[in-house]
């Protein structure tokens, strides 16, 4: 169908324009003569060009606003640009800088880019879902913009992350880019400075109460099981309670998941399986505490409580070894102010609203910190794990950058040496008396785009926790010795693709294992998954 496309129409096809690279015979075939220079250069020239023209923005946000400009006029040249240099170009892309991008979302708009749905469209979502030009959707990632990285409601603002988490499934996986669609479900905000915001893209208006919200969520994953069979529906961003309902709503019915419950979960339990190594231990002989009991920190435990279970605990000896501190002080049995998915963590202990004091009382191996409070990792604290531990696991994976509960250097220089430690925002290696200490980024790209592209490859019918643990046992599994050693817990993202590539091969092998598969099981299960890797390459038009 798009190579009928000629001329103009063809050059402003993102999917198929090929700008200075289409060759003589396409130009005269197509009607494309006189249209774009007469030359035909290589893609390598092209790319030399964009590097050049990066190279010449003043900041990260500039150079965000390019890179989605290219995406709108030359898809493979995008893609080509990012998987050429994944290390430097998915902090731009994704984070830090989506973080700014979002705030500024309406600002720094220039032109839509997938499916804006309305909670003033009820009862006509499938016809809007009918829009959409792709007819064979596998993935949608969507947003109701409610809990934005650590920024909060950003409304309509929050668009910009779907459509970078979806740019991570080709860039980092390998996921063909034409079968993803991204979208926000609009049901309004509660910013009143967007509402006041003359550039707002948004509805004007307040939130609905969470019945009426999941009843019009109710219509559209309906919907999309209709429009999109094979799609599989990735959640994001939203409130943590939402999230964590939405998902236990939908998640034994639908191929449904949420990259805030069960992604971070994945990551940090990878960096946690990682960190064991290091200290010569199991997880089952680690004590955790997490400082934040929302849909991350309750999804992180759940996880990590389910990778227990594999070492042999029972669900509850399990959940006696997390322990969990939020707004309120430490989860214990006598708060009346948590909702169902916090009890299993709310213990028999006095109340506590000390953090310290929480530490040097429960005694933990290991702290997480999904809090969205940057700096709240303090000396302090640092200091209280050192004293109880010979090597402190201290994990920072709130974001943006400025949320960070601490930075390695600080971790580093407050324990001396001795903290075993990941943030979810990349920091430079630190020296500390001549020892070299390089700190993981324990961020997401590392887990979901590979789970996608084994539920991609596989046509998975339902979306599991073990999955995950899977994902993650996969990562933690690709840290060379030396690099563990340097206290690094996830592989480098230099070669982001090939690590991706072997974790969704053992996902697939699960996926198969578990009769979830809707294809036939092949018998090399990497070639079968190299087999659907999306190549950045310009297709032959004539």
């Amino acid at each position: 169908m798009g190579a009928q496309k000629r001329g103009i129409d063809l050059l402003q096809d993102p999917s198929l324009n090929k700008s200075t690279a289409f060759t003589e015979q396409e130009k005269v075939a197509l009607g494309l003569v006189g249209l774009i220079p007469d030359v035909t250069e290589t893609p390598n020239t092209q790319l030399q060009r964009v590097m050049l023209q990066l190279s010449r923005q003043p900041n990260d946000l500039a150079r965000y606003i390019f890179l989605i400009n290219l995406l709108d006029h030359d898809e493979t040249l995008f893609y080509r640009t990012v998987m050429s240099d994944p290390a430097r170009f998915l902090p731009i892309v994704y984070d830090p800088t989506i973080g700014e991008a979002c705030l500024k979302f309406g600002h720094i708009f220039r032109q839509p880019r997938g499916v804006y749905l309305s909670i003033k469209r009820r009862g006509s979502v499938k016809e809007i879902l009918r829009n959409w030009p792709v007819k064979d959707v596998r993935f949608i990632c969507v947003t109701d913009g409610g809990r934005i990285l650590g920024l909060g409601d950003l409304g309509a603002n929050g668009m910009g992350i779907p459509i970078g988490k979806l740019q991570l499934y080709t860039a980092a996986a390998g996921v063909p880019p034409q079968y993803l669609l991204p979208m926000y479900l609009d049901a309004g905000t509660n910013n009143q400075s967007l509402l006041d915001d003359p550039l707002y893209l948004g509805l004007r208006q307040q939130r609905p109460a969470t019945e009426d919200l999941f009843s019009f969520v109710d219509e559209f994953v309906e919907a999309v099981q209709e429009v999109f069979p094979k799609c599989c529906i990735h959640f994001e961003d939203w409130t943590g309670v939402d999230a964590v309902h939405l998902l236990k709503r939908y998640r034994d019915k639908y191929c449904v998941y949420n990259d805030d419950v069960q992604g971070t979960a994945g990551i940090t339990l990878a960096g946690m399986i990682n960190a064991a190594k290091l200290k010569g231990t199991k997880l089952k002989d680690e004590r955790y505490l997490f400082l934040g009991a929302g849909s991350a920190g309750i999804g992180l435990a759940n996880l990590l409580c389910s990778a227990l279970v594999e070492e042999g605990l029972t669900l509850q000896e399990a959940q006696s070894r997390v322990h969990m501190f939020d707004v309120h002080g430490l989860l214990e049995s006598t708060r009346t102010d948590l909702v169902d998915f916090q009890l299993p963590y709310a213990h028999v202990h006095a109340p506590c609203k000390d953090f310290v004091e929480a530490i040097r009382d429960i005694k933990p191996t290991a702290i997480i910190g999904v809090s969205t409070i940057g700096g709240a990792f303090t000396q302090s604290v640092v200091q209280a794990m050192s004293e109880i531990n010979s090597r402190p696991v201290i994990l920072a994976l709130s974001n943006p950058t400025e949320h960070a509960e601490c930075t390695a250097e600080q971790a580093y220089t407050w324990s001396k040496g001795k903290a075993i430690y990941a943030a979810g925002v990349p920091f430079s290696p630190v020296t500390i008396g001549g020892q070299q200490f390089i700190p993981g980024q324990a961020n997401n790209f590392y887990i979901f785009p590979a789970v996608g592209m084994a539920i991609f490859a596989t046509q998975a019918s339902r979306v599991t926790d073990q999955m995950f643990i899977e994902a993650a046992r996969a990562v933690a599994d690709q840290v060379p010795p030396a690099l563990l050693q340097k206290g690094l817990l996830y592989p480098e993202q230099t070669d982001i693709l090939e690590t991706e590539i072997k974790t969704a091969a053992r996902v697939a092998k699960l996926v198969f294992d578990s009769g979830l598969a809707r294809v036939d099981r092949p018998q090399d299960m990497e070639a079968f998954i190299r087999q659907h890797v999306y190549k950045p390459e310009y297709p032959a038009l004539a």
